[in-house]
């Protein structure tokens, strides 16, 4: 007998695999999202604010050239320039769409309107009632092990807390998750799927810079640091309760936790930041990592990752309960 995990969100979003890659705005373009459609999960474009509507659009009409399966854009939604990029989500028919950092509540009904599906990233219990109370479809649960912004709560206590307030709505898992243990442990504690970012990141298609992608390869679960610093340096449009997961450097040893030296010397700072981008120095420029970094060791294409977590998550949840249980 062939065993498949099956979940609501497999139907709600049209998926075969309850998988959903993060959409990371300075990893996941239209080669990322399209793979992990192709392989049967929901592969997620980061819209990204810097880079524009036009850049947004190109990255959708992308996607699709290359599959037919369903994908979804997700959107910072504190950043500025939502209305713009919303627009053209809604404009494209995109399937999916994902809200982070904000209330979702004054753009839910307009893309239902557009038979759009919506999902919304929560950090916080309280969060995950608004976010119910505005009718999303799906509640992506973010615990503090995610990489990138994310915030202070703990997956395994968070997500089963926002299944508790979520009603009928579906709860996705995300931080920390990486490969078959990690998915079929939400699970067990009532998730309805897996949102993985570092794990992707990981992958040939990400956009990620190839030395960004080195560097978390060779990094382990204690190689992170949860900071302010670099948002602080580059003003960045996420609330005060957010921070940023980045591997941890000699930059972050020095400057974490000295919010007001780093804001009186806010420009000097970003001058190295980006001067270590350039040089692709990763003593000083941030690299997006959750603590699932140690449990990377290369970098693969992504439908592979996607077949692999659905093989490993399978076999547990198939044989794992026979080892526990006795009669």
């Amino acid at each position: 007998m062939v065993t498949i995990i099956q979940t609501r969100i497999c139907e709600i979003l049209g998926i075969e695999h309850p998988i959903i890659s993060a959409p990371m705005a300075g990893a996941a373009a239209a080669g990322l999202a399209a793979a992990v459609s192709e392989a049967g999960g929901l592969g997620m474009i980061g819209a990204n604010p810097r880079k524009g509507p036009d850049w947004l659009r190109r990255q959708i009409r992308s996607v699709r050239e290359r599959t037919r399966r369903p994908f979804g854009v997700g959107l910072i939604t504190s950043a500025p320039h939502l209305d713009e990029l919303l627009r053209v989500t809604i404009e494209e028919g995109v399937p999916s769409v994902s809200h982070s950092f904000a209330d979702p509540t004054p753009y839910v009904a307009a893309a239902h309107d557009a038979g759009i599906t919506v999902l919304a990233q929560v950090q916080k219990v309280s969060h995950a009632g608004k976010a119910a109370r505005a009718g999303v479809d799906i509640i992506a649960a973010q615990g503090t092990g995610a990489g990138g912004h994310t915030g202070y709560s703990a997956t395994l206590s968070l997500v089963p807390a926002v299944i508790d307030v979520a009603g009928d709505i579906p709860v996705v898992a995300a931080g920390g998750i990486a490969d078959g243990r990690g998915l079929a442990a939400v699970l067990l504690l009532g998730a309805e799927g897996a949102w993985l970012g570092t794990r992707f990141v990981a992958s040939h298609e990400a956009i990620t810079a190839d030395w960004k992608k080195e560097g978390l390869i060779q990094s382990g679960t204690d190689d992170t640091i949860l900071t302010r610093t670099y948002d602080i340096i580059g003003n960045a449009p996420f609330p005060r309760d957010i921070s940023n997961r980045v591997l941890r450097n000699d930059f972050t040893d020095w400057w974490h936790g000295r919010d007001e030296d780093i804001a009186a010397r806010r420009d000097e700072l970003m001058e190295q930041v980006e001067t270590a981008e350039q040089h692709e120095d990763a003593g000083i420029a941030q690299i997006h990592a959750g603590n699932a970094t140690g449990l990377i060791s290369q970098v693969e294409p992504a439908a592979s990752i996607v077949r692999r977590i659905i093989e490993e998550a399978e076999a547990i949840l198939r044989d794992r309960p026979q080892e526990l249980l006795r009669e």
